[in-house]
């Protein structure tokens, strides 16, 4: 009996340890990134949802009856639980920048994927929590690059936000149609004013991916009639 739960504990912590190195797999690409949920966050997620996995599975087996009632247990109660909280987590990584934009989807997801590959671990599954990292990673490192290289032109572009001050109003028509020279596309467009007498213009642009942010910066500063000019990513 004791050497069969010696047995038990080995399988259990090969469970972990499996978790764990798969885990650091998907930790390490969004370190390398500089991510906000890195390394240590995608570990601990890895880990502990192989855990609670675990605990779950097998107290549903070694716990189903007592001397005075029978009682029945859902194997992965525990980690239907997982998959709400760690919603929560990856919720905290969306962000929603001044221009409206999105960011963090990905890690977000891909921080949803790691307690995933956890619960797979923990419930015995290793072949297919193998191949599921595999495949995570080929699909954020690789896929994009394919279809950027091979796919359509405009998966080709990358979006960049340009505000401008123009230090004339009637120079902002000029202004617009000089910077629609130097990128693929505009897409939106929004002007204000300030008590300067001067106006900022907010530029959504499409440039290619090749193109430095330097470069393109350096010929925005040739155009007449533009003050200041920030440029980000």
């Amino acid at each position: 009996m004791l050497g069969f739960m010696n047995d038990i504990h080995l399988e259990m912590l090969l469970r972990l340890l499996i978790a764990a190195i798969l885990g650091l797999l998907i930790g390490l690409e969004r370190e390398l990134k500089r991510k906000s949920l890195g390394l240590k966050t995608i570990l601990v997620i890895s880990i502990v949802s192989c855990l609670l996995t675990i605990v779950s599975i097998q107290s549903a087996y070694l716990l189903p009856g007592t001397a005075f009632a029978e009682i029945r247990m859902d194997p992965l109660r525990l980690a239907a639980q997982i998959v709400t909280g760690v919603g929560f987590l990856g919720a905290g990584v969306i962000l929603r920048r001044e221009d409206d934009t999105i960011s963090g989807l990905t890690t977000a997801a891909i921080v949803w994927g790691a307690a995933g590959v956890g619960i797979a671990i923990g419930a015995g599954f290793y072949i297919e929590a193998v191949v599921g990292v595999g495949l995570l990673l080929v699909s954020v490192e690789l896929v994009p690059l394919v279809i950027i290289k091979f796919g359509f032109r405009k998966l080709k572009l990358t979006e960049l936000q340009l505000n401008v001050t123009v230090n004339r109003r009637d120079k902002i028509d000029y202004v617009v149609e000089q910077v629609k020279k130097d990128v693929v596309q505009i897409d939106n467009i929004k002007i204000k004013d300030d008590e300067n007498n001067q106006y900022t213009i907010d530029m959504r642009i499409m440039v290619h991916q090749k193109e430095r942010t330097t470069e393109l910066y350096h010929k925005l500063t040739k155009i007449a009639f533009i003050d200041l000019i920030e440029l980000s990513s």
